[in-house]
Formats: C-alpha cells, sequence, structure tokens
C-alpha cells in the first residue's frame, strides 16, 4: 500500500486563515445574528460579530448582549432594523451606536470607528472608518479585537484575527493590538480592564503590557470614579480577584483606586509571621469566597479591607511584639472614606464598613464564655449582616499554628451554636424592648418627645442583658428607672 503523499507547498498563512474559518462553523451564534446578517447583506452592508461576544462564544462562556461592527452609518442602520426589531435606542448614536431589542436579545450595534483622543480625557474625537481592520486595532485587548463575519451564509464566513487574538486565546495571555503605551494613553481605564480580565478570564498580562501599567499608572486620574469603581468592582466579582489586585498593587494602578491596600504591605501582622498584612488580607478574602454560594461584593470588599486600620495603628510593645489596638475602629472609618471616594452606594459603603467594625468582635469571646447578653449584642449589632460576619470571621483564621487555626474554629463553632439555642428561646434576629413606645407614654403619662427615647434605650439595655421579661417585670422596671431620670 503506497504512503499518501507529502505536502510541501502549503501556506502556513493560508493554512491559519482555513483553520479559522473553519473554526466559525463551530460557534454557537445565535438565531438572532444570522437574522440580522441577512438584512445588513440585502441591504448592501458588513456586519460583523465582535469583541466580548466572539471571545466568550470561542470559551464556551455565557453571553448576555451581543455587539456587531458594521461599515453602515448610524441611519443606516436604523433603517436596516426598522420593522425587525422590537425596539431600538439611540442614546449612543453620536458614538455610532444603536441598541436593538428583539425578543429576548439586546444587541449593540456601532459603525466601524477610527477615533483620536484627546490623551487629556478618556473621551474620543470620534471618527467613523471604513475597514473592519482599523476599527479592530483601536481595541483593548487582541482577544478582544476578533470578528466574525455575519453578512455572509453560513458555510462562507470569515474569521477576522489581525492581531493574534486567538492565539492569545489559546494561551491566555493577555496583549493589546496596538502598543500598549498608546492604548492607555488613549483610554486609561484599559489598564482596570486589564486587572478585571486577568480577574475573570484568568490570563496572564503580557511584558510589555505590564511595563506600560507600571509606567503610566496615574493616567487613571484623567478617569471619573464611577468608572473606576465600576471596573472594580467587576475585578472583585471575577474567579481569580487576587490576581487581578495583586497586579494593580505591583504595577501601580492601586495606588489611585484603592492605596489602602499597597499600604497594608508594610505592617507585619500581630503574630510577627513572615508574611504582611496585604498578604495576609488576600488569604483571607480567597477563604470568604469559598464560603460563597454565589459571588458576593460586599463580602469580598470586607475581606480585602478589614485590616486597612493596621498600618495607622501600628504600635511595638516593650515586649518586642507588634499590636494595632483599635484597628477596625480606625479601619471602618477609613473604609467609609474610601468606598465614598469611589461613589459606591450608600447600602454597600454602610455594610462593609460594619463588617469591618464588627470583625475583631468574636475575639472577645475567649474559649466560649460569652455570656448571653454579650450572644445577643453580637447578633443584633450584625444584624442582617450575620451570616455574612461569620465567614468573615471563620476566613479570618489564617494562623499557622494548626492548634490555634482549630482552637479558633472551636470556639467559633461553638459561639454559632449559642446563638442558634438563644434563636430558639427569643426572637433573636428581630431584639426589641419588651414595651413599645405607646405603652411607655401610657404607664408614664408623658407626651411623645425625648425623654421616650431615652426609656425605650434603657428598656432595650435591660432586654439585651437579661432576655425577654414579663410585662410586670417590664413596667415595674421602667417606673424604677422613671423614679431616677424623671423628676
Amino acid at each position: 500500500m503506497s504512503a499518501p503523499p507529502v505536502i510541501t507547498d502549503v501556506d502556513p498563512a493560508a493554512l491559519r486563515r482555513a483553520q479559522e474559518n473553519a473554526l466559525v462553523e463551530l460557534l454557537d451564534i445565535p438565531a438572532v445574528a444570522d437574522e440580522l446578517g441577512e438584512r445588513f447583506r440585502a441591504a448592501g452592508h458588513e456586519l460583523y460579530l465582535v469583541g466580548g461576544s466572539v471571545r466568550d462564544a470561542l470559551l464556551r462562556r455565557g453571553q448576555s448582549d451581543l455587539d456587531f461592527t458594521t461599515d453602515a452609518r448610524p441611519e443606516a442602520v436604523l433603517e436596516i432594523v426598522a420593522g425587525w426589531a422590537d425596539a431600538t435606542w439611540d442614546t449612543g448614536i453620536e458614538f455610532g451606536t444603536v441598541g436593538v431589542r428583539r425578543g429576548d436579545e439586546t444587541l449593540e450595534i456601532t459603525t466601524f470607528r477610527a477615533d483620536a483622543y484627546d490623551r487629556r480625557s478618556r473621551n474620543p474625537v470620534v471618527r467613523f472608518g471604513d475597514t473592519l481592520e482599523a476599527d479592530l486595532v483601536r481595541r483593548d485587548f487582541t482577544v478582544n479585537a476578533m470578528a466574525v463575519e455575519v453578512h455572509a451564509p453560513r458555510g462562507d464566513r470569515r474569521f477576522v484575527d489581525p492581531y493574534g487574538g486567538l492565539a492569545a486565546l489559546h494561551a491566555g495571555v493577555l496583549d493589546t493590538p496596538a502598543a500598549p503605551e498608546e492604548s492607555f494613553a488613549d483610554d486609561p481605564l484599559r489598564m482596570l480592564r486589564a486587572a478585571r480580565f486577568v480577574s475573570q478570564l484568568g490570563f496572564t498580562p503580557a511584558d510589555r503590557v505590564v511595563e506600560a501599567m507600571q509606567a503610566m499608572a496615574g493616567e487613571l486620574t484623567r478617569i471619573t470614579r464611577e468608572r473606576v469603581q465600576a471596573e472594580f468592582s467587576k475585578l472583585l466579582l471575577g474567579a481569580h480577584p487576587r490576581r487581578g489586585i495583586e497586579l494593580l498593587v505591583d504595577t501601580g494602578p492601586a495606588e489611585y483606586v484603592v492605596p489602602e491596600v499597597p499600604a497594608m504591605r508594610l505592617a507585619i501582622d500581630e503574630h510577627m509571621q513572615h508574611k504582611d498584612v496585604y498578604t495576609h488580607s488576600l488569604v483571607v478574602m480567597e477563604q470568604a469566597i469559598e464560603q460563597e454560594e454565589s459571588p458576593d461584593l460586599v463580602l469580598r470588599l470586607a475581606a480585602l479591607l478589614h485590616d486597612v486600620g493596621k498600618p495607622a495603628t501600628r504600635r511595638k510593645e516593650p515586649d518586642g511584639r507588634v499590636s494595632f489596638h483599635h484597628h477596625e475602629v480606625v479601619g471602618a472609618k477609613m473604609v467609609r472614606k474610601r468606598l465614598r471616594e469611589l461613589r459606591y452606594p450608600k447600602a454597600v459603603i454602610d455594610d462593609v464598613a460594619q463588617l469591618v467594625y464588627l470583625h475583631l468582635r468574636f475575639h472577645g469571646y475567649g474559649k466560649g464564655e460569652w455570656t448571653d447578653s454579650a450572644v445577643r449584642r453580637y447578633v443584633t449589632d450584625a444584624g442582617p449582616l450575620l451570616e455574612r460576619l461569620h465567614k468573615l470571621v471563620r476566613s479570618d483564621c489564617t494562623t499557622r499554628n494548626r492548634r490555634r487555626a482549630a482552637a479558633l474554629q472551636r470556639s467559633y463553632d461553638s459561639l454559632e451554636n449559642r446563638i442558634a439555642e438563644l434563636r430558639k428561646q427569643e426572637e433573636l434576629d428581630s431584639i426589641r424592648p419588651d414595651l413599645d413606645g405607646n405603652a411607655i407614654m401610657e404607664i408614664l403619662g408623658i407626651p411623645p418627645g425625648p425623654q421616650v427615647g431615652k426609656a425605650y434605650k434603657h428598656l432595650l439595655a435591660l432586654r439585651m442583658e437579661q432576655g425577654p421579661l414579663t410585662r410586670d417585670q417590664a413596667e415595674e422596671a421602667l417606673r424604677s428607672w422613671a423614679a431616677e431620670n424623671l423628676r
């Protein structure tokens, strides 16, 4: 039997293109893209699925919105989708983007762009382009600079990858289509997006990307706090947030986002371990993530920032040990300030700051000798954050001493058991005085005012200390208090 012929004259570039185009047939391209492509072809225009939509299709990740690019100008796009789209919106039309809804699908169709940037803000001087390749080179990363032709019938579609995005995707490398210095100068937010993609996709940034981030971190001051916060939150909610944070800290942008995090590298922990508070905080965040049912921004922020007060409270004691007294109080204030500056919602700020404030409370539990009143206060102060506080405190037990770590976990098991026991006996999650404001006014014969509030607080303190009182006991306690305070 003769051997098969040896092919020696294959053009490597042509072979690669053939392989890429064959790959298109394996992609799960939604039917809505086929329908849209037919309309653009009939109108004599090109249409490409582009950017994150292609990247996620190649990674078999779930997709939400679909992004397209076209040679058609926005006015022509609106004409092409008229009668087919269930709804359109033109809020981005000055940037060449038309939004479209078709059934349950949301699409964005953007005209080829060839923008210039003023290098003082991140706002481009919008200029429409004429070629797909010129549009792709202005995108942030090569893995987002791939496109699939959808105006051609299935079987004849091209995979367009002029900047090596497919190879970068396969290698897990994050690089820019143009020089990273040019890319980041055009839009400094791309440095945060680099860290976000490292977190979300587990990529490794190319050396030249790292070098550009180190040189250009200060350019982030051009970006609004709202946009910085949005990227930082996406980073934290990724699959590998530690890697994203380490990239920001190692290259410098963290100094312009959360400077309190790199500042923790200066503080050796109180156990004199060969680790700094920064590393400890990353470990705590990872351990908190292991306890999540789903990604929890509040828990991850609290875990990352729970020790930010340590550098400011670091003291060397006479015995040579290092202490950080009241770092939870200082840290909670620092967290409020930083998260406000980043324009986080008030509810997120309040919850993260309260978790930071409470994260050391457990260590007063000792070996399990907490009183019922102390357990009540722990639950009441945590309120709806109690389950998150459980996760944060357990994650914070990172000592290398196995016996000590096991003892801490047993102590917390004991505390949780105490909470469960008291829950059976009392309405532990909604502790309130045994008499309400109306009853206080009726018994004491006083009108609404500050005295009612003081009486209420006194009865609440009694409820914390003694547990539920009978009606007679509560009235007697109220009258005794009034005799001393309402003269």
